[in-house]
């Protein structure tokens, strides 16, 4: 019976983990640089995530505290490196989410300047992952998880333009 227990328990901390995975390409570029001296790097999760209703988007309250209440964390980073090594680690970060099944779900460029959102899900979406790359080749990598509905993100996607 004990062994029965133990793989019940086994079983269930796996799925749970699994769960609220992050994208494994991701989080294989944070563990590369996590240690590197000029890392910046900020994670939220719990009670901290109402920062979210301080944000400047065009949506109605109700929205909002959907949107509010649908993250359950956000990693944000930023590369401590620039040039060449920013477009390596740039492209190489857009293969793995290819690989992990994301797909594009908005995409904006300016001259060197570009923002992409990849997202992991069907109608509601699970990890959704920002980079913000700029003129100075700099790379931003945001990551939201949770349990976000597919036309609520698109609603703010077109309202914000």
């Amino acid at each position: 019976m004990k062994k029965y227990i133990i793989l019940f328990t086994a079983l269930l901390l796996l799925v749970g983990q699994n769960s609220f995975a992050q994208s494994k390409s991701v989080d294989a570029l944070f563990q590369k640089y996590k240690a590197h001296e000029n890392f910046f790097h900020m994670d939220l999760g719990g009670s901290f995530m109402n920062f979210a209703k301080g944000l400047n988007l065009q949506l109605d309250s109700n929205q909002k505290e959907t949107l509010v209440n649908s993250m359950e964390r956000m990693k944000m980073f930023k590369l401590p490196v620039t040039g060449a090594k920013v477009n390596e680690e740039y492209n190489s970060l857009l293969k793995g989410l290819k690989k992990e099944n994301f797909e594009v779900f908005l995409e904006a460029h300016e001259k060197k300047n570009g923002v992409l959102i990849y997202t992991k899900g069907g109608k509601t979406i699970t990890d959704v992952v920002v980079l913000v790359k700029d003129e100075k080749q700099e790379l931003m990598v945001f990551e939201l998880l949770g349990s976000f509905d597919s036309k609520l993100l698109s609603d703010i996607g077109y309202s914000n333009k």
